[in-house]
């Protein structure tokens, strides 16, 4: 199931948000996901972990028919605070979606394997529900600005405390073992820290920089094509009982005189 937040978390989420850094990084990476969406008029598109309902607010006009699911009670009265009718929300769990299987066109994880107990299980889940395209916004374990979060909680507990952060190599590693060799896209975000302004959004927008491998926040696109394991069966061939011989024809098993 993997961390809940509580009612006090999920006011402090939002409000976190507001701060004029955070906003930033949130913008692009919200950008980098909506790239890789590659969304059209009247597709579905399910977000698994969809928290206070602010990564589908940039999707409200889109034409799309969108559904979000998350197992925090308070994420989700937040969630309809925000989003109204717009969105059909659910509580549940990303490892167990309570969905038939290709109910989506699209599946959408928006830092949310990061609070999971079973990130591989959520992912399988997720290719089983979307017939389409699965896509993944998680913070890099190898950033340094995820580095300086993650040490700053140790002084000051933060929603990061509870989070696990992820390697492109250790999603493409789950991957493969729940799909086999399916393609995959990925790009990144360096969110460069204490800089803003125009020429900092040509650098994080350049093409070069978004292949980076240390980039904060990792977006990754996945097909998820089926794969099938084959192995030969034996062929149980019956043979035909031979007829009785006529009487008075010579047989080979008859001895001579």
């Amino acid at each position: 199931m993997g961390y809940v937040f509580d009612f006090k978390e999920a006011c402090q989420y939002d409000a976190w948000f507001e701060q004029a850094g955070n906003r930033h990084c949130l913008d692009l990476e919200i950008k980098l996901i909506m790239d890789l969406l590659d969304l059209r008029s009247g597709q579905r598109l399910l977000d698994i972990g969809c928290g206070t309902g602010m990564s589908l607010v940039p999707l409200l006009d889109k034409g799309l028919s969108l559904t979000g699911i998350d197992p925090s009670v308070h994420m989700l009265d937040k969630a309809h605070e925000r989003l109204g009718t717009r969105v059909d929300l659910h509580r549940c769990v990303a490892e167990d979606l309570p969905f038939e299987d290709n109910a989506f066109d699209t599946a959408l994880f928006f830092t949310t394997l990061e609070f999971t107990d079973r990130p591989a299980k959520a992912i399988e889940e997720a290719c089983r529900v979307a017939k389409d395209r699965v896509v993944i916004g998680v913070l890099n374990r190898y950033a340094l600005l995820n580095m300086y979060r993650r040490c700053k909680g140790f002084f000051s507990p933060n929603i990061y405390n509870n989070a696990r952060f992820f390697s492109i190599w250790e999603l493409k590693k789950m991957l493969l073992s729940i799909l086999g060799d399916v393609p995959v896209h990925w790009r990144t975000t360096a969110q460069l820290p204490f800089f803003r302004g125009k020429i900092i959004s040509a650098v994080e927008n350049n093409i070069f920089v978004q292949k980076s491998f240390c980039g904060t926040f990792i977006g990754m696109r996945i097909k998820p094509v089926p794969k099938f394991r084959v192995r030969p069966l034996p062929l149980k061939v019956k043979q035909q009982k031979m007829h009785n011989p006529a009487t008075g024809l010579v047989t080979t098993s008859r001895a001579r005189d």
